[in-house]
């Protein structure tokens, strides 16, 4: 790309100063920090706390749509009110286009946690990007992934996914152009500005990408379902009383 750029890390679960200084170090713009099972209003505060003039840290939401053993996740960025988990995909894409938040497709097809090429299919209207490259991917799924955008003619994004502090700025996506704001990247995402997906490479990359798939075997733990999905209590399950009774839980 010619020009002013934008490089930004769009999906990152960690945030902390050692984040912060390794984003900056890899010369980031942007990080959009989207946290599991957080309420917007702390991930916002979070992300407020560590952007500064160097460095852009943008409040996302990755929503778990269905039910535990058949969760399709879908990442928004541009939200203004709380989304909760284990809602129907249909409420949820409702949802965000209520509010014009932009619509991206994290690790498409990938185990049992994204949507499938029937779902882009299904939903392509209201989808604004499919991630074609993550560290947790094996190479076949990158494929199949970079395959679903280019037949659907959608634009892509990648991101570190980074659930570990070491693989934030592992990859990013490159924009045409400058934001200021949160409201500017998702405005740029909605309108399919033009951008170009950037990962490292070499065996320190290799490296990190194991260590980020052996994570998900925590991620993925029965301890943590019973924990986080059981109770009802929990701040992002829908009959939480910060959601009003105005989404209906999946179970």
């Amino acid at each position: 790309m010619d020009g002013e750029s934008f490089r930004a890390d769009l999906h990152v679960k960690v945030l902390d100063e050692s984040v912060v200084a390794r984003a900056k170090a890899r010369g980031l713009d942007a990080l959009v920090y989207a946290p599991h099972f957080t309420r917007l209003p702390e991930i916002r505060e979070r992300a407020a706390r560590f952007s500064d003039d160097d460095l852009l840290v943008v409040p996302g939401r990755e929503v778990f749509t269905g039910t535990w053993r058949n969760r399709k996740h879908v990442l928004a960025v541009g939200l203004d009110d709380p989304v909760p988990d284990f809602v129907s995909l249909d409420d949820a894409l409702a949802e965000f286009a209520r509010q014009d938040a932009a619509v991206l497709v994290p690790h498409p097809e990938f185990l049992n946690v994204g949507l499938g090429g029937e779902d882009l299919r299904r939903y392509r209207d209201e989808i604004d990007a499919v991630e074609t490259y993550n560290p947790k991917h094996w190479p076949h799924h990158d494929r199949r992934a970079r395959e679903l955008a280019s037949d659907l003619d959608l634009p892509a994004f990648t991101s570190s996914y980074a659930h570990l502090r070491g693989t934030v700025g592992e990859a990013w996506t490159e924009f045409e152009g400058s934001f200021d704001s949160a409201a500017d990247l998702a405005a740029a995402l909605r309108s399919g500005v033009e951008r170009r997906v950037v990962r490292r490479s070499g065996w320190s990359h290799r490296l990190r990408c194991g260590a980020e798939f052996a994570h998900l075997g925590w991620e993925n733990s029965y301890e943590k379902v019973d924990r986080i999905l059981l109770s009802g209590t929990e701040p992002t399950h829908p009959d939480h009383v910060a959601y009003d009774g105005r989404f209906e839980c999946v179970y």
